[in-house]
């Protein structure tokens, strides 16, 4: 086994530990190194919960967030059924499909307030033949985090906190970010046609990994795929400085 081999199993242990002796059940890899290396056992840790917000407008229409999760959570509802916790009735459910959701996987339930979106969602979490739960919520206090893991790790369910103020406002409760396995923070970025074509690309998202318990972060710039994986890393160019043109290096 190598030291780096070495080294994720003993963090896999101590994070196990951590969280009261319940290991992982299994990752969701991204494909590429310079994610997955970051990660805690190489992916994306499932029957866990995890945390995605955006920024600016996004808080309140949260729709790159959105699009964003549908996109990660896609491979898992080939495994059962998805749950959708929102208080705001706007999610376009046919267009999940262009993201490679399948759409009769989807369950979605709507509520009032922001206390029953957490109860929905525990209850989600804990439910027989659901694979990963979603949850719109303008934030969480580390009790509630602690009740939504503890539900992910008994059924082996994932779930997925999109910070949101569906009808506006804001809130600085980041207690929830010490709950979770994961905290992303997601923004749309221009999207590009493939060589040749023209028109609108696959969709992009501005990718930053907060924080990953056990594990590291980074940014990323990443493009939903009908790969193997849902997702993949868009290579970028370099910031490199224009060459001056022959004409103006002699003007002086």
């Amino acid at each position: 086994m190598s030291r780096q081999a070495r080294l994720r199993t003993a963090r896999a242990r101590i994070a196990a530990i951590e969280a009261g002796g319940t290991p992982f059940r299994g990752v969701l890899p991204f494909g590429d190194p310079r994610v997955d290396g970051v990660l805690l056992g190489g992916g994306l840790a499932l029957g866990r919960c995890h945390e995605v917000v955006g920024e600016g407008l996004e808080l309140e229409t949260a729709a790159a967030v959105a699009a964003f999760v549908a996109a990660l959570a896609s491979p898992l509802a080939e495994r059962g059924a998805v749950v959708w916790v929102m208080r705001r009735d706007d999610l376009y459910a046919p267009g999940l499909t262009g993201l490679g959701f399948p759409g009769d996987r989807l369950i979605q339930v709507g509520v009032r307030e922001e206390k029953q979106v957490l109860a929905a969602l525990e209850d989600a979490l804990g439910a027989r033949g659901i694979a990963a739960a979603i949850g719109e919520t303008e934030g969480i206090d580390l009790t509630a985090g602690r009740r939504l893991q503890l539900a992910c790790e008994k059924s082996g369910a994932t779930g997925f906190l999109i910070r949101r103020w569906p009808f506006g406002g804001c809130s600085s409760n980041e207690a929830a970010a010490s709950a979770t396995a994961t905290r992303w923070r997601v923004a749309s970025a221009p999207s590009v046609p493939e060589s040749g074509q023209k028109g609108l690309g696959p969709c992009r998202w501005r990718v930053i990994l907060e924080r990953c318990r056990g594990g590291g972060s980074g940014t990323w710039t990443m493009e939903k795929t009908d790969g193997a994986y849902p997702l993949r890393v868009v290579a970028e160019l370099g910031d490199r400085e224009l060459e001056t043109p022959q004409y103006l290096r002699f003007a002086s």
